[in-house]
């Protein structure tokens, strides 16, 4: 069984600690914001290790919206890169947990869709959208 390394950052690895330590009764909305997260865990493209990410709850159709934001920054978060390798992925929304197959959205209408939904659910998104210099990846879980 591959081994959990929990994540660098101080503020997300607490998060995840306090949201899956509790079984999903503690933890569960984003720091300040009041607004629910899920953890994504997925398995890392170079070291094969266990990641855990908490993302903003986008549910949309029974599935999941993973955006690729990064708070905005140049590059892409290292998950991107862990589920462009390895789409099974399990999601931690509060109590219930889901295996699922995460997709990048690359269809033009569905990715405006999803994207729409994403603002509404979290509106820094379109501030961090504007200032990266990329396109932020968008990504559906979806059940297996």
């Amino acid at each position: 069984m591959a081994e959990y390394i929990p994540p660098a950052i101080d503020w997300v690895r607490e998060q995840v600690e306090l949201y899956e330590g509790s079984g999903g009764t503690e933890g569960t909305t984003l720091r300040d914001t009041g607004l629910p997260c899920i953890i994504v865990t997925n398995t890392g493209n170079k070291t094969g290790g266990i990641r855990k990410i908490p993302l903003m709850r986008v549910k949309v159709d029974g599935g999941y919206v993973l955006v690729g934001s990064y708070g905005g920054r140049e590059k892409n978060p290292v998950w991107v890169y862990n589920i462009r390798q390895d789409p099974e992925v399990q999601i931690r929304d509060a109590t219930e947990v889901f295996a699922m197959r995460a997709r990048e959205v690359t269809d033009e209408a569905e990715r405006a869709r999803l994207w729409e939904a994403s603002v509404a659910a979290f509106p820094p998104y379109a501030e961090y959208q504007e200032r990266a210099p990329r396109v932020i990846p968008v990504f559906l879980a979806e059940p297996v």
